[in-house]
């Protein structure tokens, strides 16, 4: 029964360390477009506008009201 918790802590760990790793694969190319104020100004404005999006989204699927 040892053995059954050090895997199951093991497992946490590495979840951890994938979905950093995702996340990392995923923020790095965007690094270089924030160089430039055109683009850095595109590209906030694209994670801004996702976000609005997914939360508008869910509250409507949920029926949540909007304000």
């Amino acid at each position: 029964m040892e053995g059954f918790w050090q895997n199951v802590f093991r497992y946490q760990r590495y979840f951890v360390t994938v979905l950093l790793g995702v996340v990392w694969n995923v923020v790095e190319p965007l690094i270089p477009l924030f160089k430039k104020p055109v683009t850095a100004v595109a590209l906030v404005g694209l994670l801004v506008g996702s976000l609005a999006f997914v939360t508008l989204t869910m509250r409507a699927m949920l029926g949540l009201p909007v304000s």
